[in-house]
């Protein structure tokens, strides 16, 4: 394995240094969110290559870079000061410099600071270009076992109940999945307003400590999340990834909408374009509605 390895890193290597990384541009690089073995060879090189890092907390990325044995000028852009902090690497971008965007784990501008700084330099008229790598959402996801085409990452939850409660209940009937983050200290109380406002059948998804060391992840009826939560006292440790099982569509609701949609459409188009136009208004299948649409084309009492 170490051989396969040694052999592999030149390649890797040249792989990230044949790409190019033009000046003038803000460079999003996403790090690891536990394990620091996931981050990539290109992130590690245009870590090394940049005039500076943005980033959300110095002391943190100053140990990955350390890590990496990469020395590098770093630039503190958190919450507090995103809008001053984009001017001054807008004004570094327009003299030439490339600079690196970086949040404490995972890709920034993902419920982490960044957002503004990268609609500024956009704004501005620069180059931006991300630089794939962890998420905790998508991670999530992939190991969840939640068979739904659509997820709604909704991010953290307000922290005073009644705004939670408020964000939540307009949730409800959101068929897709629900991505949320959580921290340890929340997580209780969190679980406690999903069980009384969603019903407790739904399938819940704990990912906690991803690729870290005592990395946990669990699906369970939500009924029985908090009896889980209270079986181990680790469990009130760690950043939550939470995943929710999206509401059962609505079939009859679906259709009414789908006749609704289509009745309108069919008095100017053809049912093939009627077909294509509602499956883009209301997101249900094309194949579906071109045979609604047929039905309906045939019987002119759905067009009256």
């Amino acid at each position: 394995m170490t051989e396969l390895t040694s052999l592999a890193l030149p390649s890797l290597l040249a792989h990230a240094q044949q790409q190019s990384y033009p000046s003038s541009c803000l460079y999003i690089v996403a790090t690891p969110i536990g394990n620091i073995a996931d981050v990539s060879y290109r992130a590690s090189y245009v870590l090394s290559i940049v005039d500076a890092i943005a980033c959300e907390d110095t002391r943190n990325t100053a140990q990955l870079l350390k890590t990496l044995g990469i020395s590098q000028s770093l630039i503190a852009a958190h919450q507090h000061n995103e809008n001053e902090i984009a001017q001054k690497i807008i004004q570094r971008l327009q003299q030439g410099e490339r600079i690196a965007l970086v949040s404490d784990a995972g890709t920034p501008a993902i419920s982490d600071p960044g957002a503004r700084i990268v609609n500024a330099v956009r704004e501005a008229g620069l180059t931006v270009v991300p630089l794939p790598g962890a998420s905790a959402v998508i991670t999530a996801l992939s190991a969840s076992g939640l068979v739904n085409d659509q997820f709604y990452f909704f991010g953290f939850l307000p922290s005073k109940a009644g705004q939670r409660d408020s964000a939540l209940s307009t949730l409800k009937n959101c068929t897709a999945t629900l991505v949320f983050y959580e921290a340890p200290h929340r997580i209780n109380d969190m679980v406690a307003a999903l069980t009384a406002i969603f019903p407790g059948t739904r399938q819940i998804v704990f990912a906690r400590e991803l690729t870290k060391l005592f990395e946990e992840i669990h699906r369970c009826d939500l009924n029985k999340a908090s009896k889980w939560l209270a079986a181990n006292a680790h469990r009130q440790k760690g950043e939550y990834a939470v995943l929710l099982e999206g509401a059962i569509p609505d079939q009859n609701a679906e259709l009414i909408e789908a006749q609704r949609v289509l009745k309108v459409l069919l008095q100017s188009c053809s049912v093939k374009q009627a077909a294509n136009l509602a499956a883009q208004l209301t997101g249900q299948k094309k194949n579906a509605l071109y045979q609604l649409a047929l039905e309906m084309h045939d019987n002119p009492k759905f067009l009256c």
